[in-house]
């Protein structure tokens, strides 16, 4: 029997799609592989350190889905549950920010701040305690936390101004911040700056006599304040984490995007606050006591009174930073 030569090129075109056919078998693979592994079945619980069961299986969809498009090549994930307490007194902070490695069988659980609300006095409260979040939205400007899916995107790490760590020993402090990008209710993420960081922030800012830093202005000043780690309090609707946790965080996912989903929606909030949940809904008890009804507020519903009020109670002029007082 002869045998009919076939054109390099052809073999070629064969190879590049038989490669092509494997790898989109390989992602369909992964992402049909919704069961949850029985070492990461171990942390699913409603107890502190332990991620609910809901929470789990919508951060784990979220990702396997990124992963199969090709949006996502980073071995862990995230997920928050902002139904949870993040004090629990005595200088103790909940742990509902999760981290989870499947490739390693790793899961962290740390502490993560939530959106604080404000409270436009005289017109509507939609703020939030130190221990529970009752309030959610995504509406600009209202330092709320929005549930839904992310993807975390670029970092940023900008100058702050300077602070003292010993006696006329002064550092200056430099933040990254993560921008997360929504889907969904949470799609303008961007335009809320909305991302996650350390929380530490400069307090009682004034302006220092210092013309051979490179951060000096052009009268030879630079701004210097009081760090202050809020890792126990609010955040202005950012998930903001401990000094340490951030550092761990950050230089996972630079260059190297994930997902992290974050709950509740407005769909779970509207069911646990009807009081006709169906089954499978799900709160954090000791703050659902304590709360009384979560709320999400819409956007289209609160961006024209936060608009109105601003117009009605106009900031005063932006005053320059006084000089320190030495030393």
């Amino acid at each position: 029997m002869r045998l009919r030569s076939v054109p390099f090129g052809v073999v070629t075109l064969f190879g590049l799609l038989a490669v092509f056919m494997a790898l989109m078998a390989s992602a369909r693979s992964f992402a049909a592989s919704s069961a949850v592994p029985a070492w990461l079945e171990a942390h699913v619980g409603d107890g502190d350190g332990q991620i609910s069961q809901v929470v789990l299986e919508r951060a784990r969809a979220l990702y396997l889905k990124k992963v199969a498009q090709g949006s996502v090549r980073n071995p862990c994930y995230f997920a928050m549950d902002a139904t949870r307490p993040g004090d629990l007194g005595n200088g103790v902070l909940g742990r509902r920010y999760y981290v989870v490695c499947e490739a390693s069988q790793s899961f962290r659980a740390i502490s993560s701040g939530h959106g604080g609300g404000r409270n436009l006095k005289g017109t509507v409260d939609f703020s939030n305690g130190r221990r529970c979040a009752k309030n959610f939205g995504n509406a600009m400007d209202s330092e709320l936390t929005a549930g839904g899916a992310y993807m975390t995107r670029e970092a940023k790490t900008s100058f702050k101004g300077f602070y003292r760590v010993a006696a006329k020993q002064d550092v200056a402090f430099q933040r990254t911040f993560i921008q997360f990008d929504g889907e969904g209710e949470a799609a303008n993420a961007r335009q809320r700056v909305i991302g996650g960081h350390a929380a530490q922030v400069l307090r009682t800012m004034c302006m220092r006599k210092n013309p051979k830093s490179a951060y000096a202005d052009g009268d030879g000043m630079v701004p210097f304040g009081k760090l202050v780690d809020y890792a126990g309090g609010r955040s202005n609707g950012c998930t903001s984490w401990s000094p340490a946790d951030a550092a761990q965080l950050i230089s996972m996912v630079k260059d190297n995007p994930t997902t992290l989903y974050i709950y509740p929606e407005s769909r779970d909030i509207a069911a646990v606050a009807s009081g006709h949940s169906p089954s499978g809904a799900y709160w954090n008890a000791s703050c659902l006591k304590e709360i009384g009804k979560p709320k999400f507020w819409p956007r289209k519903t609160l961006e024209p009174i936060i608009a109105q009020y601003r117009n009605d109670h106009p900031a005063p002029p932006a005053q320059p930073l006084p000089i320190c007082k030495e030393p």
